[in-house]
């Protein structure tokens, strides 16, 4: 979740792709280069101390690693407003260069393929403060109700290398999970990710809270939520529910996840399978700022309102029934968390299917046209503005459409298949088979094609790679009416359903004018544009 705010407002000033200039720093944050892809993550051990008053970070992370190709010389990052303390691997301190965000580290010897190895990275700073969290990267550092610290911080897309050193590309997750122990002052609790393992007072004030992941894990979702945090706990058949609230919430807390929640819970694993992380339980942390799909450590600041901070973003009226938020940075604990995109380019991979899974837990909740209602209310959203697939190795993402536009072209395709019964079958199986995997999107298309044994490449094609949506050109051709789509892609192929007098079929479209076998006029003729999302030109 980055964008959805404005995604409606995007910049109308935005050049095509093409015409962007990127940098050498763009290069070295969002590329694959040999100091990256000759090492593997096996684990990242962070222990930190963070100062809420002069707003510092103190500590080091401990990165496991195993070398896939022979090297003498790995990348980590860390943003260069921080310092580099000092790092060392077999009790010597290595010598590194830094460049811009990237840090080249000389190991002192080229190790082989196969060999492990770790190093400790200390470090120190006073990271971003972002203007507007989660719209744009940063910590966070506010006070609640009774005057005392609230601090968070949401990093996606600007990199989680603005706090601390990592390997910062969504090609590399740690095998192995990873641990996090933060040290704060005393009357406040760390809330981190995965399972909380104990406190220690560590008698200068401070008091280490300490949390463990055993999953692998996106390094955008390594998160830190500091407050005077109450905690609630549920299981729910068999799945660990844990809320961590301001003391002034809990009351209305408790009855606000109640509500959303476990019906939640029920129809996304029906629909995407077992929750993904069981093993690190599902938490929601109440954060002052919006939201974030950290994962099992879900990031909500909602204000226990329903909708989107009280507003409906489809404009239906159906936003209202459920809490955005909760819903949304759920969802992504499936498509995001679970299912990763190698590159951010690629980020539709983790918002279309988010964005989706809103309307999926409606049509759980209320019904299939309930779902069509609310999907087709979230089009006034699309801008159209330039394509939804970023630039790849540059760190840059597309545009915001990819949330919006993303779920019209899966709600199209749906109807494409035509058939709930496979297309329930599909989206299971495609959450199971990339579960915990990292993906492109080449991989989802050709998932999709063998899945449904349909050619969807141009759909694909036209909806994330071209600002256009296909435009359906009908024309009157003596009794007959003729269709045609108009597409930026080649061999475009696409049904359209419509309707004269009162009986509704079906017609395979092509770039090729096609006669719709019923006589009829123009005037005669609805097409159905509710289920699928395309523009209508009669000429």
């Amino acid at each position: 979740m980055k964008n959805i705010l404005y995604t409606s407002l995007l910049l109308l000033g935005l050049q095509q792709v093409s015409a962007q200039h990127f940098t050498r720093k763009d290069t070295l944050q969002g590329g694959l280069r040999h100091e990256r892809t000759s090492f593997d993550v096996q684990r990242y051990d962070l222990n930190i101390k963070i100062n809420p008053e002069e707003r510092t970070i103190v500590g080091y992370n401990d990165i496991t690693f195993k070398i896939a190709e022979p090297t003498s010389k790995i990348q980590i990052d860390l943003f260069d407003n921080m310092n580099v303390d000092s790092i060392v691997f077999n009790k010597k301190k290595l010598q590194y260069k830094r460049e811009h965000h990237a840090v080249f580290i000389s190991l002192n010897e080229t190790m082989q393929s196969g060999k492990e190895g770790k190093i400790r990275f200390y470090y120190s700073g006073k990271p971003l403060v972002a203007k507007n969290a989660p719209w744009d990267g940063g910590f966070v550092f506010k006070k609640d109700t009774q005057g005392k610290d609230w601090i968070g911080v949401a990093v996606q897309g600007t990199g989680a290398s603005l706090w601390y050193p990592v390997k910062d590309t969504q090609s590399d997750e740690p095998d192995f999970g990873s641990s996090v122990k933060v040290a704060v002052p005393n009357g406040l609790m760390n809330v981190s990710n995965g399972r909380f393992l104990g406190s220690e007072d560590l008698k200068n004030g401070y008091t280490r809270w300490d949390w463990e992941v055993k999953s692998p894990i996106n390094t955008y979702d390594i998160t830190v939520n500091i407050a005077d945090y109450v905690h609630m706990h549920d299981n729910y058949k068999g799945l660990d529910l844990d809320y961590y609230v301001l003391r002034a919430n809990e009351e209305k807390a408790r009855k606000h996840f109640e509500a959303d929640v476990k019906p939640m819970m029920d129809c996304f694993q029906s629909k995407f399978g077992t929750y993904p992380f069981k093993e690190d339980g599902y938490k929601l942390v109440e954060t002052p700022y919006l939201g974030m799909e950290h994962q099992s450590a879900v990031a909500y600041g909602n204000r226990y309102l329903k909708g989107y901070l009280g507003m409906d973003r489809s404009a239906t009226g159906i936003g209202m029934t459920f809490d955005y938020i909760t819903i949304h940075e759920t969802g992504h604990e499936w498509f995001g968390n679970s299912v990763t995109a190698k590159d951010i380019a690629d980020m539709w991979i983790h918002e279309s299917f988010t964005t989706y899974s809103e309307s999926v837990f409606v049509e759980c909740t209320l019904g299939y046209d309930k779902a069509i209602q609310y999907i087709y209310g979230q089009r006034k959203n699309v801008s159209n503005d330039r394509p939804i697939i970023g630039q790849y190795g540059v760190n840059h993402e597309g545009s915001g459409d990819m949330y919006d536009k993303g779920t019209q072209m899966l709600n199209t395709i749906r109807h494409i298949v035509n058939d709930d019964e496979k297309w329930w079958k599909l989206i299971l199986k495609y959450s199971e088979t990339y579960r915990h995997k990292i993906i492109d999107t080449e991989t989802v298309v050709t998932f999709f094609n063998n899945e449904t044994g349909m050619n969807l490449t141009p759909v694909f094609n036209q909806y994330l790679r071209y600002t256009n949506i296909p435009e359906l050109e009908v024309r009157q051709n003596k009794k007959n009416v003729e269709v045609r789509w108009k597409t930026d892609v080649t061999n475009f192929e696409m049904p359209v359903e419509y309707t004269i007098n009162g009986k509704t079929a079906r017609i395979n479209t092509t770039n090729n004018w096609q006669k719709i076998p019923n006589k009829a006029t123009l005037e005669q003729v609805e097409f159905n544009k509710l289920k699928m999302f395309y523009k209508l030109s009669k000429l």
